[in-house]
């Protein structure tokens, strides 16, 4: 920095200092140059990775690795405890029908007062339940057999059919549709109940109960049971039977 012949001072500048500098365009082409090889290089690294992931998964397919398993898979753990035997019956009866039967419970809850988007819930179920007719043979007596002399016919009375308490298949039933209201919705969420859905169970095991009341499972089960004590009794010689039904 010197002071020139009219005294004034000039600064020297620093490209010009540091010499002559490439056009734009050569170092546009260095700048694409290098890109181009750093994507190359990229592409080169994923490549090699999924072969290494390719082989890894193959070897590990046909049992020469460890198999991997999906680290956000979810387990299930069954900590119950030990099944407890409460009592043992013995059974005198004879089993003549079984019944299958579907019911579709439709129960809706709604509050007196206020509207039910805001306070209610309405849920469709679909139960899936069995009902057994039988014949309790223990309350059969020696008064209800008549036997003739020469053992060629006999008379037995026995009860009625009955059914059993109906039961509902879990595994097959489920909650079709459910809507709620917005308070119920909010309670739900701040709290647990286990037995939310424990009302449509028992409607719908309530309902299959008295559907098989009414159904012809009942005079179904003693025309089996009339079917069986005669084919038995024939096979003991009888040649007259005759089967009849009393109070169960």
């Amino acid at each position: 920095m010197e002071p020139d012949s009219t005294g004034t001072v000039r600064m020297d500048h620093p490209d010009r200092a540091a010499g002559p500098q490439p056009p734009p365009s050569r170092r546009r082409g260095r700048l694409l140059l290098r890109i181009g090889r750093l994507g190359r290089l990229t592409a080169l690294a994923a490549v090699i990775a999924a072969a290494v992931i390719v082989i890894v998964l193959v070897l590990s397919t046909v049992h020469l690795l460890p198999r991997f398993t999906n680290p956000f898979a979810e387990s299930a753990t069954d900590r119950s405890s030990p099944v407890v035997l409460k009592s043992i019956s013995a059974l005198s009866r004879y089993e003549a029908a079984t019944g299958s039967f579907q019911v579709l419970v439709n129960l809706d809850k709604r509050s007196s007062w206020l509207p039910s988007f805001i306070e209610g819930s309405q849920t469709l179920f679909v139960g899936d339940g069995t009902d057994i007719a039988f014949v309790d043979f223990s309350k059969l007596k020696g008064s209800a057999i008549r036997v003739s002399h020469g053992r060629t016919w006999v008379t037995i009375m026995v009860p009625r059919a009955q059914l059993e308490p109906a039961v509902l298949n879990v595994q097959r039933s489920y909650v079709f549709a459910q809507q709620q209201g917005l308070l119920n919705r909010i309670g739900n969420f701040f709290s647990s109940n286990p037995n939310s859905q424990h009302q449509v169970y028992v409607l719908a095991q309530r309902k299959i109960q008295s559907a098989a009341q009414h159904s012809a499972l009942l005079s179904q089960a003693q025309h089996n049971t009339r079917s069986m004590l005669t084919s038995l009794l024939h096979s003991l010689g009888f040649k007259q039977v005759t089967v009849t039904f009393g109070t169960g």
